[in-house]
Protein backbone atom coordinates (compact mmCIF):
# COMPACT_ATOMS: atom_id res chain seq x y z
CA UNK A 1 0.00 0.00 0.00
CA UNK A 2 1.46 3.37 -0.96
CA UNK A 3 2.50 5.78 1.77
CA UNK A 4 4.33 9.09 1.52
CA UNK A 5 7.77 9.27 3.12
CA UNK A 6 8.31 11.86 5.85
CA UNK A 7 11.21 14.28 5.53
CA UNK A 8 13.64 12.38 7.74
CA UNK A 9 17.41 12.26 7.29
CA UNK A 10 20.49 10.81 8.96
CA UNK A 11 23.84 12.57 8.59
CA UNK A 12 26.94 10.42 9.05
CA UNK A 13 29.78 12.93 9.29
CA UNK A 14 32.74 13.04 11.73
CA UNK A 15 33.21 16.79 11.29
CA UNK A 16 30.92 18.04 14.08
CA UNK A 17 30.66 21.60 12.78
CA UNK A 18 29.79 20.45 9.26
CA UNK A 19 27.19 17.98 10.59
CA UNK A 20 25.55 20.72 12.68
CA UNK A 21 25.59 23.09 9.69
CA UNK A 22 23.77 20.53 7.51
CA UNK A 23 21.30 19.74 10.30
CA UNK A 24 20.43 23.41 10.80
CA UNK A 25 19.80 23.95 7.08
CA UNK A 26 17.56 20.88 6.86
CA UNK A 27 15.65 21.60 10.09
CA UNK A 28 14.86 25.13 8.91
CA UNK A 29 13.26 23.57 5.83
CA UNK A 30 11.03 21.03 7.55
CA UNK A 31 13.37 18.05 7.88
CA UNK A 32 13.69 15.84 10.96
CA UNK A 33 17.36 14.96 11.36
CA UNK A 34 19.68 12.67 13.28
CA UNK A 35 23.46 12.66 13.13
CA UNK A 36 26.20 10.14 13.83
CA UNK A 37 29.90 10.97 14.17
CA UNK A 38 31.04 7.51 13.10
CA UNK A 39 30.11 4.82 10.61
CA UNK A 40 29.50 2.33 13.40
CA UNK A 41 27.00 4.59 15.20
CA UNK A 42 25.34 5.44 11.89
CA UNK A 43 24.80 1.76 11.03
CA UNK A 44 23.22 1.16 14.44
CA UNK A 45 20.65 3.86 13.68
CA UNK A 46 20.05 2.52 10.17
CA UNK A 47 19.49 -1.00 11.43
CA UNK A 48 17.16 0.14 14.20
CA UNK A 49 14.93 2.59 12.31
CA UNK A 50 16.21 3.91 8.98
CA UNK A 51 15.08 7.40 7.95
CA UNK A 52 14.21 8.20 4.34
CA UNK A 53 17.51 9.79 3.23
CA UNK A 54 21.12 9.29 4.34
CA UNK A 55 23.74 12.03 3.91
CA UNK A 56 27.02 10.11 4.01
CA UNK A 57 30.61 11.35 4.07
CA UNK A 58 33.02 9.10 2.20
CA UNK A 59 36.00 9.53 4.55
CA UNK A 60 35.18 8.85 8.20
CA UNK A 61 37.50 8.35 11.15
CA UNK A 62 36.43 4.78 11.84
CA UNK A 63 35.26 3.59 8.44
CA UNK A 64 35.05 4.11 4.69
CA UNK A 65 31.78 5.48 3.29
CA UNK A 66 31.74 3.04 0.39
CA UNK A 67 31.94 0.12 2.84
CA UNK A 68 28.89 1.49 4.64
CA UNK A 69 27.13 1.76 1.29
CA UNK A 70 27.97 -1.89 0.55
CA UNK A 71 26.57 -2.91 3.94
CA UNK A 72 23.35 -0.99 3.21
CA UNK A 73 23.02 -2.92 -0.06
CA UNK A 74 23.83 -6.29 1.49
CA UNK A 75 21.36 -5.83 4.33
CA UNK A 76 18.80 -4.24 1.99
CA UNK A 77 18.24 -1.27 4.29
CA UNK A 78 15.49 0.83 2.64
CA UNK A 79 17.15 4.23 2.38
CA UNK A 80 18.23 6.69 -0.34
CA UNK A 81 21.91 7.62 -0.03
CA UNK A 82 23.47 10.98 -0.92
CA UNK A 83 27.27 11.17 -0.80
CA UNK A 84 29.35 14.13 0.44
CA UNK A 85 32.89 14.25 -0.85
CA UNK A 86 35.86 16.61 -0.85
CA UNK A 87 37.20 18.23 -3.97
CA UNK A 88 39.12 15.92 -6.25
CA UNK A 89 37.13 12.84 -5.14
CA UNK A 90 34.63 12.78 -8.00
CA UNK A 91 35.83 9.32 -9.10
CA UNK A 92 34.91 7.98 -5.66
CA UNK A 93 31.50 9.61 -5.88
CA UNK A 94 30.90 7.94 -9.27
CA UNK A 95 31.91 4.61 -7.72
CA UNK A 96 29.43 5.29 -4.91
CA UNK A 97 26.68 5.81 -7.46
CA UNK A 98 27.63 2.55 -9.13
CA UNK A 99 27.11 0.94 -5.72
CA UNK A 100 23.63 2.44 -5.46
CA UNK A 101 24.03 5.98 -4.10
CA UNK A 102 21.41 8.33 -5.53
CA UNK A 103 23.54 11.47 -5.92
CA UNK A 104 26.61 13.30 -4.59
CA UNK A 105 27.91 16.80 -4.07
CA UNK A 106 31.27 18.27 -3.20
CA UNK A 107 32.18 20.18 -0.05
CA UNK A 108 31.88 22.94 1.00
CA UNK A 109 28.13 22.47 1.43
CA UNK A 110 26.04 25.09 -0.33
CA UNK A 111 22.56 25.59 1.09
CA UNK A 112 20.69 25.53 -2.23
CA UNK A 113 22.62 22.53 -3.50
CA UNK A 114 21.99 20.58 -0.26
CA UNK A 115 18.27 21.31 -0.21
CA UNK A 116 17.78 20.53 -3.91
CA UNK A 117 19.68 17.24 -3.69
CA UNK A 118 17.85 16.11 -0.55
CA UNK A 119 14.48 17.08 -2.04
CA UNK A 120 15.25 15.13 -5.22
CA UNK A 121 16.37 12.14 -3.15
CA UNK A 122 13.08 12.15 -1.24
CA UNK A 123 11.12 12.42 -4.50
CA UNK A 124 13.11 9.45 -5.79
CA UNK A 125 12.05 7.52 -2.68
CA UNK A 126 8.39 8.32 -3.36
CA UNK A 127 8.61 7.28 -7.02
CA UNK A 128 10.54 4.09 -6.26
CA UNK A 129 7.98 3.12 -3.65
CA UNK A 130 5.05 3.84 -5.95
CA UNK A 131 6.69 1.89 -8.76
CA UNK A 132 7.30 -1.04 -6.42
CA UNK A 133 3.68 -0.97 -5.26
CA UNK A 134 2.45 -0.83 -8.85
CA UNK A 135 4.71 -3.65 -10.05
CA UNK A 136 3.78 -5.86 -7.10
CA UNK A 137 0.07 -5.45 -7.78
CA UNK A 138 0.26 -5.47 -11.58
CA UNK A 139 2.47 -8.55 -11.81
CA UNK A 140 0.85 -10.60 -9.08
CA UNK A 141 -0.14 -13.95 -10.51
CA UNK A 142 -1.27 -15.61 -7.28
CA UNK A 143 -2.21 -15.10 -3.67
CA UNK A 144 -1.51 -18.15 -1.52
CA UNK A 145 -3.24 -21.00 -3.46
CA UNK A 146 -5.31 -18.70 -5.69
CA UNK A 147 -3.95 -18.31 -9.24
CA UNK A 148 -4.89 -15.43 -11.53
CA UNK A 149 -3.49 -12.17 -12.90
CA UNK A 150 -6.67 -10.66 -14.38
CA UNK A 151 -8.14 -7.37 -13.16
CA UNK A 152 -11.06 -9.06 -11.33
CA UNK A 153 -8.55 -11.20 -9.43
CA UNK A 154 -6.30 -8.22 -8.61
CA UNK A 155 -9.39 -6.53 -7.15
CA UNK A 156 -10.20 -9.61 -5.10
CA UNK A 157 -6.59 -9.85 -3.82
CA UNK A 158 -6.76 -6.26 -2.58
CA UNK A 159 -10.04 -6.90 -0.76
CA UNK A 160 -8.61 -10.04 0.87
CA UNK A 161 -5.54 -8.15 2.06
CA UNK A 162 -7.69 -5.28 3.36
CA UNK A 163 -10.08 -7.43 5.39
CA UNK A 164 -7.84 -10.30 6.49
CA UNK A 165 -7.01 -8.91 9.94
CA UNK A 166 -10.49 -7.58 10.64
CA UNK A 167 -12.73 -9.50 13.04
CA UNK A 168 -15.69 -8.85 10.74
CA UNK A 169 -17.54 -11.85 9.29
CA UNK A 170 -17.15 -12.43 5.56
CA UNK A 171 -19.75 -13.67 3.09
CA UNK A 172 -18.33 -15.13 -0.15
CA UNK A 173 -20.55 -15.61 -3.17
CA UNK A 174 -19.77 -17.08 -6.56
CA UNK A 175 -20.78 -19.78 -8.99
CA UNK A 176 -19.98 -23.40 -8.27
CA UNK A 177 -16.35 -24.25 -9.03
CA UNK A 178 -14.96 -20.70 -8.89
CA UNK A 179 -12.76 -21.30 -5.84
CA UNK A 180 -14.70 -19.89 -2.89
CA UNK A 181 -12.93 -22.18 -0.42
CA UNK A 182 -9.52 -21.07 -1.76
CA UNK A 183 -10.64 -17.47 -1.20
CA UNK A 184 -11.58 -18.30 2.41
CA UNK A 185 -8.24 -20.07 2.96
CA UNK A 186 -6.37 -17.07 1.57
CA UNK A 187 -8.17 -14.75 4.01
CA UNK A 188 -7.24 -17.06 6.88
CA UNK A 189 -3.60 -17.38 5.80
CA UNK A 190 -3.32 -13.62 5.33
CA UNK A 191 -4.72 -12.96 8.80
CA UNK A 192 -3.19 -12.89 12.28
CA UNK A 193 -5.07 -16.18 12.89
CA UNK A 194 -3.00 -18.02 10.27
CA UNK A 195 -1.20 -20.18 12.86
CA UNK A 196 -4.54 -21.38 14.27
CA UNK A 197 -6.94 -23.90 12.69
CA UNK A 198 -8.93 -23.36 9.51
CA UNK A 199 -11.96 -25.64 9.84
CA UNK A 200 -14.38 -26.34 6.98
CA UNK A 201 -17.99 -27.46 7.23
CA UNK A 202 -19.87 -28.15 3.98
CA UNK A 203 -23.49 -27.54 4.89
CA UNK A 204 -24.73 -29.24 1.70
CA UNK A 205 -22.73 -32.44 2.17
CA UNK A 206 -23.74 -33.39 5.72
CA UNK A 207 -27.21 -34.81 6.57
CA UNK A 208 -29.37 -32.34 8.49
CA UNK A 209 -29.72 -34.63 11.51
CA UNK A 210 -25.92 -34.79 11.90
CA UNK A 211 -25.13 -31.15 11.18
CA UNK A 212 -25.65 -29.82 14.73
CA UNK A 213 -23.23 -32.40 16.10
CA UNK A 214 -20.72 -31.61 13.33
CA UNK A 215 -20.70 -27.94 14.27
CA UNK A 216 -21.16 -27.99 18.06
CA UNK A 217 -20.06 -31.52 18.98
CA UNK A 218 -21.91 -33.93 21.32
CA UNK A 219 -21.53 -35.66 24.65
CA UNK A 220 -21.57 -39.41 25.15
CA UNK A 221 -25.12 -40.76 24.97
CA UNK A 222 -26.59 -37.66 23.33
CA UNK A 223 -28.16 -39.95 20.72
CA UNK A 224 -28.09 -43.66 19.88
CA UNK A 225 -24.76 -43.65 18.01
CA UNK A 226 -23.02 -41.20 20.38
CA UNK A 227 -20.72 -43.72 22.05
CA UNK A 228 -18.02 -41.17 22.78
CA UNK A 229 -17.90 -37.44 23.43
CA UNK A 230 -17.01 -35.53 20.27
CA UNK A 231 -15.63 -32.07 19.69
CA UNK A 232 -17.39 -30.08 16.95
CA UNK A 233 -15.99 -27.86 14.22
CA UNK A 234 -16.64 -24.67 16.25
CA UNK A 235 -14.45 -25.80 19.16
CA UNK A 236 -11.78 -27.09 16.75
CA UNK A 237 -11.70 -23.65 15.12
CA UNK A 238 -11.14 -21.87 18.45
CA UNK A 239 -8.61 -19.08 17.86
CA UNK A 240 -8.83 -19.61 14.10
CA UNK A 241 -11.41 -19.55 11.32
CA UNK A 242 -14.66 -21.48 10.84
CA UNK A 243 -15.62 -21.70 7.16
CA UNK A 244 -19.26 -22.61 6.53
CA UNK A 245 -19.51 -23.57 2.88
CA UNK A 246 -22.92 -23.63 1.15
CA UNK A 247 -24.44 -21.85 4.16
CA UNK A 248 -27.82 -21.47 2.43
CA UNK A 249 -28.30 -25.25 2.66
CA UNK A 250 -28.32 -25.20 6.48
CA UNK A 251 -31.77 -26.06 7.88
CA UNK A 252 -33.70 -23.31 9.68
CA UNK A 253 -33.62 -24.79 13.17
CA UNK A 254 -29.84 -24.99 13.15
CA UNK A 255 -29.63 -21.47 11.70
CA UNK A 256 -31.14 -20.08 14.91
CA UNK A 257 -28.53 -21.93 17.03
CA UNK A 258 -25.75 -20.66 14.78
CA UNK A 259 -27.10 -17.13 15.18
CA UNK A 260 -26.98 -17.45 18.99
CA UNK A 261 -23.39 -18.71 18.76
CA UNK A 262 -22.35 -15.76 16.57
CA UNK A 263 -24.04 -13.28 18.93
CA UNK A 264 -22.83 -14.73 22.23
CA UNK A 265 -19.58 -16.54 21.42
CA UNK A 266 -20.80 -19.58 23.40
CA UNK A 267 -21.75 -23.09 22.22
CA UNK A 268 -23.48 -26.10 23.75
CA UNK A 269 -22.64 -29.63 22.70
CA UNK A 270 -25.60 -31.76 21.73
CA UNK A 271 -26.92 -33.40 24.91
CA UNK A 272 -25.14 -30.98 27.26
CA UNK A 273 -26.33 -28.03 29.34
CA UNK A 274 -22.82 -26.63 29.76
CA UNK A 275 -21.77 -23.63 27.71
CA UNK A 276 -18.28 -23.34 26.23
CA UNK A 277 -16.75 -20.07 25.01
CA UNK A 278 -15.29 -20.18 21.51
CA UNK A 279 -13.41 -17.45 19.64
CA UNK A 280 -13.47 -17.98 15.90
CA UNK A 281 -13.75 -15.85 12.82
CA UNK A 282 -16.73 -16.72 10.60
CA UNK A 283 -16.40 -16.98 6.84
CA UNK A 284 -19.27 -18.45 4.87
CA UNK A 285 -19.96 -19.06 1.20
CA UNK A 286 -22.77 -19.96 -1.15
CA UNK A 287 -23.39 -20.44 -4.86
CA UNK A 288 -27.03 -19.38 -4.39
CA UNK A 289 -28.56 -15.92 -4.20
CA UNK A 290 -29.00 -15.45 -0.42
CA UNK A 291 -31.66 -12.76 -0.86
CA UNK A 292 -33.77 -15.17 -2.91
CA UNK A 293 -33.35 -17.74 -0.13
CA UNK A 294 -34.52 -15.13 2.39
CA UNK A 295 -37.57 -14.30 0.27
CA UNK A 296 -38.61 -17.97 -0.06
CA UNK A 297 -38.20 -18.48 3.68
CA UNK A 298 -35.29 -20.93 3.64
CA UNK A 299 -32.65 -18.56 5.08
CA UNK A 300 -32.98 -16.31 8.11
CA UNK A 301 -32.64 -12.62 7.35
CA UNK A 302 -31.13 -11.83 10.79
CA UNK A 303 -28.47 -14.53 10.29
CA UNK A 304 -27.70 -13.20 6.82
CA UNK A 305 -26.99 -9.71 8.14
CA UNK A 306 -24.82 -11.11 10.92
CA UNK A 307 -22.71 -13.01 8.41
CA UNK A 308 -22.90 -10.60 5.47
CA UNK A 309 -20.67 -7.89 6.97
CA UNK A 310 -17.99 -7.95 4.26
CA UNK A 311 -19.14 -9.41 0.92
CA UNK A 312 -16.66 -10.87 -1.55
CA UNK A 313 -17.62 -12.17 -4.99
CA UNK A 314 -15.34 -14.70 -6.66
CA UNK A 315 -15.54 -14.01 -10.43
CA UNK A 316 -16.50 -16.78 -12.87
CA UNK A 317 -13.73 -18.10 -15.07
CA UNK A 318 -15.32 -16.72 -18.25
CA UNK A 319 -14.71 -13.17 -16.91
CA UNK A 320 -11.03 -13.76 -16.11
CA UNK A 321 -9.49 -13.62 -19.61
CA UNK A 322 -6.09 -15.26 -19.91
CA UNK A 323 -6.24 -16.60 -16.36
CA UNK A 324 -7.61 -19.66 -18.17
CA UNK A 325 -4.14 -20.29 -19.59
CA UNK A 326 -2.35 -19.61 -16.29
CA UNK A 327 -4.58 -22.17 -14.59
CA UNK A 328 -4.34 -24.63 -17.49
CA UNK A 329 -0.53 -24.57 -17.35
CA UNK A 330 -0.61 -25.16 -13.58
CA UNK A 331 -3.05 -28.06 -13.85
CA UNK A 332 -1.13 -29.52 -16.81
CA UNK A 333 2.16 -29.44 -14.89
CA UNK A 334 0.61 -30.98 -11.78
CA UNK A 335 -1.26 -33.71 -13.67
CA UNK A 336 1.71 -34.62 -15.85
CA UNK A 337 3.89 -34.99 -12.76
CA UNK A 338 1.29 -37.07 -10.97
CA UNK A 339 0.61 -39.31 -13.99
CA UNK A 340 4.28 -39.43 -15.04
CA UNK A 341 3.44 -38.06 -18.52
CA UNK A 342 5.54 -35.96 -20.93
CA UNK A 343 3.29 -32.87 -21.20
CA UNK A 344 5.26 -29.64 -20.82
CA UNK A 345 3.21 -26.99 -22.61
CA UNK A 346 0.06 -25.94 -24.47
CA UNK A 347 -0.04 -25.44 -28.24
CA UNK A 348 -1.37 -22.26 -29.82
CA UNK A 349 -4.47 -23.94 -31.23
CA UNK A 350 -5.30 -25.52 -27.87
CA UNK A 351 -4.84 -22.13 -26.18
CA UNK A 352 -7.32 -20.56 -28.66
CA UNK A 353 -9.84 -23.28 -27.84
CA UNK A 354 -9.44 -22.97 -24.08
CA UNK A 355 -9.88 -19.19 -24.30
CA UNK A 356 -12.96 -19.44 -26.52
CA UNK A 357 -14.85 -21.85 -24.27
CA UNK A 358 -17.32 -20.39 -21.74
CA UNK A 359 -16.44 -22.67 -18.77
CA UNK A 360 -19.87 -23.10 -17.14
CA UNK A 361 -18.21 -25.31 -14.52
CA UNK A 362 -15.51 -22.69 -13.91
CA UNK A 363 -12.06 -23.59 -12.52
CA UNK A 364 -13.20 -27.01 -11.34
CA UNK A 365 -14.28 -27.90 -14.89
CA UNK A 366 -10.98 -26.69 -16.36
CA UNK A 367 -9.00 -28.76 -13.87
CA UNK A 368 -11.13 -31.82 -14.63
CA UNK A 369 -10.67 -31.47 -18.40
CA UNK A 370 -6.89 -31.00 -18.16
CA UNK A 371 -6.55 -33.97 -15.85
CA UNK A 372 -8.75 -36.11 -18.10
CA UNK A 373 -6.72 -35.13 -21.17
CA UNK A 374 -3.41 -35.95 -19.48
CA UNK A 375 -4.66 -39.35 -18.27
CA UNK A 376 -5.86 -40.33 -21.77
CA UNK A 377 -2.85 -39.05 -23.74
CA UNK A 378 0.93 -38.84 -23.56
CA UNK A 379 2.36 -36.03 -25.68
CA UNK A 380 4.81 -33.19 -25.19
CA UNK A 381 2.17 -30.55 -25.92
CA UNK A 382 -1.49 -30.31 -25.11
CA UNK A 383 -3.04 -29.80 -28.55
CA UNK A 384 -6.54 -28.99 -29.77
CA UNK A 385 -7.04 -32.44 -31.29
CA UNK A 386 -6.82 -34.23 -27.93
CA UNK A 387 -9.16 -31.88 -26.07
CA UNK A 388 -12.76 -33.07 -25.47
CA UNK A 389 -14.90 -32.56 -28.61
CA UNK A 390 -17.45 -30.27 -26.92
CA UNK A 391 -14.73 -27.64 -26.36
CA UNK A 392 -13.79 -27.59 -30.04
CA UNK A 393 -17.41 -27.31 -31.18
CA UNK A 394 -17.86 -24.07 -29.24
CA UNK A 395 -14.75 -22.41 -30.65
CA UNK A 396 -15.14 -20.86 -34.10
CA UNK A 397 -12.71 -17.94 -34.18
CA UNK A 398 -9.62 -17.61 -31.99
CA UNK A 399 -9.82 -14.89 -29.41
CA UNK A 400 -7.81 -11.86 -30.45
CA UNK A 401 -5.53 -11.94 -27.43
CA UNK A 402 -3.14 -14.25 -29.23
CA UNK A 403 -3.27 -12.70 -32.69
CA UNK A 404 -0.02 -11.31 -34.11
CA UNK A 405 -1.38 -7.77 -34.03
CA UNK A 406 -2.09 -8.00 -30.30
CA UNK A 407 1.61 -8.56 -29.62
CA UNK A 408 2.48 -5.10 -30.96
CA UNK A 409 2.86 -2.89 -27.89
CA UNK A 410 2.04 0.82 -27.83
CA UNK A 411 5.13 3.05 -27.88
CA UNK A 412 4.46 4.46 -24.39
CA UNK A 413 4.46 0.90 -23.01
CA UNK A 414 7.74 0.07 -24.80
CA UNK A 415 9.31 3.25 -23.37
CA UNK A 416 8.14 2.52 -19.83
CA UNK A 417 9.39 -1.06 -19.99
CA UNK A 418 12.81 0.20 -21.15
CA UNK A 419 12.90 2.74 -18.31
CA UNK A 420 11.85 0.17 -15.70
CA UNK A 421 14.45 -2.30 -16.96
CA UNK A 422 17.17 0.36 -16.78
CA UNK A 423 16.17 1.37 -13.24
CA UNK A 424 16.20 -2.27 -12.15
CA UNK A 425 19.67 -2.82 -13.64
CA UNK A 426 20.88 0.33 -11.89
CA UNK A 427 19.51 -0.93 -8.53
CA UNK A 428 16.89 1.82 -8.37
CA UNK A 429 19.25 4.70 -9.22
CA UNK A 430 17.07 6.85 -11.50
CA UNK A 431 19.81 9.38 -12.22
CA UNK A 432 22.22 6.70 -13.41
CA UNK A 433 19.45 4.99 -15.40
CA UNK A 434 18.68 8.31 -17.14
CA UNK A 435 22.36 8.74 -18.01
CA UNK A 436 22.60 5.27 -19.54
CA UNK A 437 19.32 5.79 -21.44
CA UNK A 438 20.71 9.13 -22.70
CA UNK A 439 17.66 11.04 -21.51
CA UNK A 440 17.16 13.71 -18.87
CA UNK A 441 16.25 12.57 -15.36
CA UNK A 442 13.19 14.82 -15.43
CA UNK A 443 11.92 12.85 -18.44
CA UNK A 444 11.65 9.73 -16.30
CA UNK A 445 9.75 11.57 -13.56
CA UNK A 446 7.42 13.08 -16.16
CA UNK A 447 6.66 9.69 -17.72
CA UNK A 448 6.00 8.16 -14.30
CA UNK A 449 3.61 10.95 -13.52
CA UNK A 450 1.80 10.42 -16.81
CA UNK A 451 1.72 6.66 -16.26
CA UNK A 452 0.09 7.11 -12.83
CA UNK A 453 -2.70 9.16 -14.39
CA UNK A 454 -3.57 6.42 -16.85
CA UNK A 455 -3.52 3.45 -14.49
Amino acid sequence: MSHLPTKTALIIEDDTLLAEHCQNILKMNGWQTLSAASGGDGLKILRRKPPEVLLLDIFLTDSYGLDILKTINEEQIPIVVVIMTGRGSVDLAVEAMRLGAYDFFEKPVLTERLLTTMSNALQHKIISRQLSDYENSAKRHKLHEIIGASLPMQTMYKIIESVANSRANIFITGESGTGKELCAKAIHKQSSRSDSPFVVINCAAIPHDLMESEIFGHVKGAFSDAKHERQGAAAMANGGTLFLDEICDMELGLQSKLLRFIQSGYIKKVGSDLEEQVDCRFICATNKDPKEQIENGSFREDLFYRLHVIPITVPPLRERGEDVLLLAHKFLTDSAKEEKKRFNGISRDAAHTLLAYDWPGNVRELQNIIQQTVVLNNKKKLTREILPPHLCQIESNPKPVLNNSSRIKPMHQVEMEAIEEAIAKCDGNIKLAATLLEIDQSTIYRKYKKMKKTI
